[in-house]
C-alpha cells in the first residue's frame, strides 16, 4: 500500500487511461500531488500490454478510464481489464466529457464500472471517489484474504484429523501452516509415545524432515510462548532468541510461535514458523488456531494408535497360539489386519483334533465392530466345542446356524468353511456354509471345491459334505475375502488368478503364505487369515 497523502484519502497506484494528452496530464497531476502513483497508457491496447507485463506487486489497484478511445471503448477495455485473472477485482472510474447520459452511465456500471464521472471532473469529487473505491476494495480484498486463509485453515484441520500415524500427521502439520500462513518454512514441535521431535520443512521442494529433540527444548519453546499453564499462547522471537533455545534452529528470520498445552499432565505442542515482517493479528490468531488444531488431531491420533493395539491384540487373543502337530499333516497360518482399519474384524482360522480326525476352519463373521469381534469369539468357542464332541463337519455347521439365530434381535451373519482331514489323510471332507472356497494343489490336477451352502445365521435347512479322496500328496488353501477379492473385479477372475499364483508357489509351506501374501495382501481394506496345509496321505 502507498503511504497516505492528504487526511482521509486512501492513497495507491492508479492507471490512468485517456487518448487525450491533456485530460492525462491533468488528472495524473491531481492524483500525484494527492499522493498516488499513476500508470499512463494512451489507448486500451497500451493499457493492457501494460498491465500484462506488471508485477502483481505492480499491478495498479484501479483505473480510471477515459469512454472514447481511439481503439476500443472505455465499456470494452474494463471488460477485459475483468476477464483477466491478474486483474478481475480492479475496480474501474469511468470519465467521459461526451457519454454523459444516464444511459451512458448506466451501461457503464452494468459493464462492470464501480463509478462513473463526467467532465469537467472536479478535483475533490475525483479524490473522493478514488478514496471511497480504494477503501472499499481494499475491505473486500482483507475480508476475501481472510476467508480464503480460513478456509486453507478449515482444509489443513481436516488433513490433521485424516492421519492415521505420525509420518502423515507431521506432513499435514507443517504443509498446513504454510499452507495457511502463506509462509516458506514452518516447524512443529511436539511428543509421541515419549519421544519428542520436531518435523520441519524449509521450502516447499524441500522433504519434510522429522528429528529426535530433547524434552528440555519443547518444554523452553513452550514455556517462551505460553509459560508454564496449560492453554494456548503465541511469542515473537528474534533470530538470536531463537538460537540461544534451538540447536541446528533451522528456520530463518525472526519466528512466531505458538504453543498449546491441552492438560498440565500433556507435553504441548508448538508450531513455529519464519516472519519476512511483524506478523499482523491474524496472523497469530490463525497459528495459534493451527496450534490448537495439531493439539487436538494429536490427542485423537493417540487414541487412535491406543485403541488400533488393543484392537489388534485382542483380534490376535481369539486365534489359536500354535496349531496343532498332526502326522501327516503340516499347517502354516497368517492373519493380517486391514491396513487402515482401527475397528476388530471377525475373520479367523482354527485347526481342532477330534477323534474323527483333524478339523481345519477359516470363517468371517460379517462386520468390523467390537459387536463382530464378540460374535467371533462366540463361533469359534461353539466351534471347538462341537468339534470335540465329534460332529461331523455338515452338522457342525447346522449347529452354529442355530447359535447365530437363537436369542438375537439383529441379524448376525458368518461365513464359515470347514475340512475334516481324516486320521491317515486319505479323504477330506468340506462342508462350506457361503465361504471363499477352498483349494486343493495335487498332482493330479487342481480345484476349487465350490460347493456350498447358505451363510450362517439366516436359518432354512440343513448342510452337506463334500468327500474328496487324496491320491498323493494335496496342499490345502483356505483364505478369507479379504486376500482375493479385488473392488470392480468378478470374484471368478480373481479365484483363476489367486489359483495360479498358488501353483506357482514355492514348495516350503512358509514361504508358500509369504509369496501368496506379497502378491494379493497388499494395501487391502479388509482383514485377511489364511491357512495352509500339506497332507501326506499314508505318512
Amino acid at each position: 500500500m502507498i503511504a497516505d497523502g492528504a487526511a482521509g484519502i486512501e492513497t495507491g497506484r492508479v492507471l490512468i487511461v485517456d487518448d487525450n494528452a491533456a485530460n492525462r496530464y491533468l488528472l495524473a497531476q491531481w492524483l500525484r500531488r494527492a499522493g498516488h502513483e499513476v500508470v499512463e497508457a494512451l489507448d486500451g491496447t497500451e493499457a493492457l500490454e501494460t498491465l500484462a507485463g506488471l508485477s502483481p506487486d505492480a499491478t495498479p489497484e484501479v483505473a480510471v478510464l477515459d469512454v472514447i478511445l481511439p481503439d476500443m471503448t472505455g465499456f470494452e477495455l474494463c471488460r477485459r481489464i475483468k476477464a483477466a485473472p491478474a486483474t478481475a477485482d480492479m475496480p474501474v472510474i469511468h470519465v467521459s466529457a461526451t457519454a454523459i447520459s444516464v444511459a451512458d452511465r448506466a451501461q457503464g456500471l452494468h459493464e462492470g464500472a464501480d463509478a462513473y464521472l463526467t467532465e469537467p471532473v472536479d478535483h475533490d469529487e475525483l479524490l473522493a471517489t478514488l478514496t471511497a473505491v480504494l477503501r472499499y476494495t481494499r475491505a473486500r480484498r482483507i475480508a476475501q484474504r481472510l476467508a480464503d486463509r480460513l478456509l486453507r485453515l478449515n482444509e489443513a484441520t481436516l488433513d490433521l484429523y485424516r492421519a492415521t500415524d505420525f509420518a502423515r500427521f507431521a506432513m499435514a502439520a507443517v504443509s498446513g501452516a504454510r499452507t495457511v500462513l502463506g509462509v516458506e518454512a514452518a516447524g512443529v514441535y511436539l511428543s509421541v509415545s515419549g519421544r519428542p521431535v520436531r518435523t520441519y520443512r524449509l521450502t516447499g521442494e524441500d522433504a519434510v524432515v522429522n528429528e529426535p529433540i530433547s524434552s528440555e527444548l519443547l518444554e523452553e519453546i513452550a514455556y517462551r510462548a505460553l509459560g508454564a499453564r496449560p492453554g494456548a499462547g503465541i511469542a515473537l522471537m528474534t533470530q538470536q532468541e531463537w538460537r540461544e533455545i534451538v540447536p541446528k534452529p533451522r528456520l530463518s528470520g525472526d519466528i512466531l510461535v505458538a504453543a498449546v498445552r491441552a492438560r498440565a499432565d500433556r507435553p504441548p505442542v508448538c508450531v513455529a514458523i519464519s516472519c519476512e515482517r511483524a506478523p499482523a493479528d491474524d496472523d497469530r490468531m490463525l497459528l495459534i488456531q493451527i496450534a490448537q488444531a495439531c493439539a487436538l488431531a494429536l490427542e485423537s491420533l493417540r487414541s487412535y494408535t491406543e485403541q488400533h493395539a488393543l484392537a489388534l491384540e485382542l483380534q490376535r487373543s481369539f486365534l489359536p497360539s500354535r496349531p496343532p502337530e498332526t502326522q501327516g499333516v503340516r499347517l502354516a497360518v497368517r492373519y493380517v489386519p486391514a491396513s487402515a482399519q482401527a475397528e476388530i474384524g471377525g475373520d479367523f482360522y482354527e485347526a481342532i483334533e477330534t477323534p474323527g480326525g483333524l478339523l481345519l476352519a477359516i470363517g468371517d463373521v460379517v462386520g468390523h465392530s467390537l459387536e463382530a469381534a464378540i460374535l467371533m469369539g462366540e463361533v469359534r468357542h461353539a466351534l471347538r466345542a462341537y468339534a470335540i464332541e465329534n460332529h461331523p463337519p455338515e452338522r457342525i455347521l447346522s449347529l452354529l446356524d442355530s447359535v447365530l439365530l437363537h436369542g438375537r434381535t439383529q441379524l448376525a451373519t458368518a461365513t464359515l468353511c470347514l475340512v475334516l482331514v481324516e486320521p491317515g489323510c486319505r479323504r477330506v471332507r468340506i462342508a462350506n456354509a457361503g465361504h471363499v472356497p477352498p483349494l486343493l494343489l495335487a498332482a493330479d490336477g487342481d480345484r476349487f471345491v465350490t460347493e456350498h451352502g447358505r451363510l450362517l445365521g439366516l436359518g432354512g435347512g440343513s448342510y452337506e459334505a463334500t468327500a474328496i479322496e487324496l491320491a498323493g500328496p494335496t496342499r490345502l488353501v483356505l483364505c478369507t475375502d479379504g486376500l482375493v477379492e479385488v473392488r470392480r473385479e468378478d470374484l471368478s477372475k480373481s479365484l483363476a488368478g489367486f489359483a495360479d499364483a498358488a501353483r506357482r508357489g514355492p514348495a516350503g509351506l512358509e514361504e508358500f503364505c509369504d509369496a501368496l501374501l506379497d502378491e494379493f495382501g497388499r494395501a487391502k481394506d479388509d482383514d485377511i487369515a489364511l491357512l495352509a496345509a500339506d497332507l501326506t496321505p499314508g505318512a
